[in-house]
């Protein structure tokens, strides 16, 4: 078994999803050069850091962090664009891993309850087949012993991308997307709400809106990225 395993290597090796160089064998999706080439933010012990500062006077957050900083044309958003439409769900496992033990080690993360999602609106999740942000999801949830909640927080109408969008427009494309299925689900709890990338904030604003419908609720915020 093997034996074909390496034969089968040798005519289609594993390769970095970024650079495309060949992995080695302890290496797996992305090489060891890429990911000590990736632009690390170390939010996750940074109180008052710059997402924080971005959702001043928009939304109550405990805290908030990503795990990296997002740069147009760059290594990320390659990378982040595989996840979402490539279907290499294994990248947000990758990063749920790597930003997890982070937040292990920080105390300003220690209570969450919750981790929730940014969901995709039913027609959209089922082009696509999943939601990014799932695997992500999962591996914070385990790191930080806490429930993964992908059934409350909906989105009830379909959006297109709001890539090229800024910052009004995005607002208020996003303003009445979401709703809560159940709002005493969440009451007196601590809510990770979790998302691939941060631009403007409108979309985390508009969901933070709906979760804040809920009585003592303290909300954070995780992101994969924050656009500088």
């Amino acid at each position: 078994m093997q034996l074909l395993k390496d034969i089968f290597n040798l005519f289609f090796p594993d390769v970095c999803l970024n650079c495309k160089l060949q992995l080695s064998k302890n290496e797996s999706l992305i090489c060891t050069q890429c990911r000590h080439d990736f632009p690390q933010t170390n939010f996750t012990n940074t109180p008052e850091n710059i997402i924080e500062k971005k959702f001043y006077g928009r939304v109550p957050l405990h805290a908030a962090t990503s795990l990296f900083y997002y740069h147009k044309n760059g290594k990320i958003q390659q990378i982040i664009h595989q996840l979402k439409y490539k279907n290499q769900q294994e990248i947000g496992t990758l990063f749920g891993n790597w930003l997890g033990e982070e937040m292990v080690q920080s105390n300003r993360f220690n209570t969450i309850d919750c981790i929730v999602p940014v969901p995709l609106h039913p027609k959209k999740k089922k082009i696509r087949g999943y939601n990014q942000l799932t695997k992500f999801g999962e591996v914070l949830s385990e790191k930080l012993n806490s429930q993964l909640i992908e059934n409350k927080l909906i989105k009830i109408e379909s959006t297109e991308t709001q890539t090229h969008k800024g910052r009004v427009e995005r607002w208020r494309n996003t303003q009445h997307l979401f709703d809560l299925s159940d709002v005493s689900f969440f009451e007196n709890k601590h809510i990770l709400l979790i998302d691939d990338v941060v631009t403007t904030g409108a979309t985390i604003e508009s969901c933070a809106n709906q979760l804040l419908k809920t009585k003592n609720i303290k909300i954070s915020i995780a992101v994969m990225a924050f656009t500088e």
